[in-house]
């Protein structure tokens, strides 16, 4: 495919390495010309200096020719009007755009983005899809990851396997035939730096992090499973009061009454229109990086620190802090790669990575096939897709211990018509069910033929 990325920042960075690393043009435009020449330098794309909005930079840029603009920048406005440009004069086929400010987004303009209007395809909010993810980790807190497909009736967790982990050294197999009631399927398993897809012969080792795809409704039982049976936070410091700390206090206030919820923002503005906004969350203004302003909090009887500043450093130093002052977790929002990597090493309990949740919902799209969904693991090691099955696709109509599943590709669940089953060797896929399943980098490819349409099908 032929892609334009209009912004060159963290966002933009990381979803140019991606699609580069699968053989896709990609042509990245931004106003700063030492991101341009940072991007161009690292990365197999082509870099142009310039207005990603302005005809002539796009026309510069390959628009004409183009299969896909992405579009973001810092603004919404300039990620607005680029698509908008390259819809009108460059028929630019696919149009995506980062929105972040939520006027934009409210119910009673639903029709602001359709081709009549302003002809943007697909909307990417990332401080919302990133403030659900955190409560997500709030509400699961034995879990490492989690993320949802298929109605939400589906979901992906991570679990780190740890010495006291009941199902340590047990053949997969053996946890289908000791729980036959529980629709989970261990996937994938992240060991010793490296992701690979389980086989039902594989046995979890202490130290690894599973990947297991699981009926929504038996979360809570699986991490009791593996071990993991922490209580759910009942009192929280949030630091940082942007747009997701925002939509993470009001969201845990209006789905667990009980929470009690602290908010540190150290701009004195913000934070008044914040206690103005909240109903129940106690705002604090200051530092979180300050030990007073942290005892303020009352960190010693905290249950969880979960730091949401836009500052790397300061996520990661008032997590710690936190700790070591008496939190019993924390969690904090980190961006750069390297970083995520001592998060750990810190004590840090579990990180948010904000750029795999922009990138998966980009490669959702970027995806053939009857794709629905897609989560990034493993900084690209492995996908989680969900995808839907039509008449023509090699996998309807056998038993799955008849499919010749090629390597690399391990099925998690199965989306029926409101029912979620587990794939056990009997189970026949049907037309229009949708797949959840793991697929390793090298696979991804194979996948999208398996869910294609073909030629026949018409």
């Amino acid at each position: 495919m032929k892609i334009i990325i209009c912004g060159a920042g963290q966002v933009g960075y990381g979803i140019a390495e991606k699609l580069a690393q699968e053989d896709n043009e990609v042509s990245v435009i931004d106003t700063s010309a030492s991101l341009v020449a940072a991007i161009s330098d690292k990365l197999d794309v082509r870099g142009f200096v310039g207005h990603g909005a302005h005809p002539d930079v796009l026309a510069r840029a390959g628009a004409d020719q183009a299969d896909m603009i992405i579009a973001v920048t810092l603004h919404d406005e300039i990620n607005m009007i680029a698509c908008e440009v390259a819809h009108g004069l460059f028929n630019v086929p696919t149009k995506i755009a980062r929105i972040r400010a939520q006027n934009y987004l409210q119910p009673e303009y639903s029709n602001l983005f359709n081709r009549d209007n302003l002809p943007i395809d697909v909307t990417i909010s990332p401080e919302i899809e990133v403030g659900k993810m955190v409560l997500r980790r709030i509400s699961f807190p034995g879990a490492i990851d989690v993320f949802r497909f298929a109605e939400e009736t589906i979901s992906l967790v991570a679990i780190e396997c740890l010495e006291d982990c009941p199902v340590v050294n047990t053949p997969l197999k053996q946890l289908s035939q000791l729980f036959p009631d529980l629709v989970s399927t261990v996937v994938g398993i992240f060991r010793r730096g490296k992701l690979f897809v389980a086989h039902s012969d594989e046995q979890i080792e202490v130290g690894d992090v599973a990947y297991v795809i699981s009926q929504r409704e038996h979360v809570r039982r699986l991490l009791g499973l593996f071990g993991h049976d922490e209580q759910a936070a009942s009192r929280i410091i949030i630091a940082g009061g942007g747009n997701i700390g925002h939509y993470v206090a009001r969201s845990i206030e209006a789905t667990q009454p009980r929470t009690r919820v602290k908010l540190i923002e150290s701009d004195r503005d913000r934070a008044v229109m914040l206690s103005q906004q909240l109903d129940h969350t106690i705002v604090l203004n200051g530092s979180a990086l300050d030990q007073a302003m942290l005892n303020q909090a009352d960190v010693a009887d905290a249950d969880l620190m979960v730091s949401l500043t836009n500052n790397d450093q300061i996520n990661i130093l008032s997590a710690v802090m936190a700790k070591q002052h008496g939190c019993r977790n924390s969690m904090a929002l980190i961006n750069n790669a390297p970083l995520q990597q001592m998060a750990e090493a810190l004590g840090i309990d579990a990180f948010i990575n904000p750029r795999a949740v922009t990138i998966s919902r980009v490669l959702q799209h970027v995806r053939k096939g009857r794709i629905r969904s897609v989560y990034s693991v493993q900084q690209g090691a492995g996908e989680v897709i969900e995808a839907e099955a039509l008449e023509t696709s090699p996998l309807v109509g056998k038993p799955i211990r008849e499919l010749d599943l090629p390597e690399g590709i391990r099925l998690g669940a199965i989306y029926r018509a409101g029912t979620v089953h587990r794939p056990d060797g009997d189970f026949k896929i049907k037309a229009r069910d949708r797949v959840v399943l793991l697929a390793s980098a090298q696979a991804v490819r194979t996948v999208e033929q398996l869910f294609r349409v073909s030629i026949q099908y018409f």
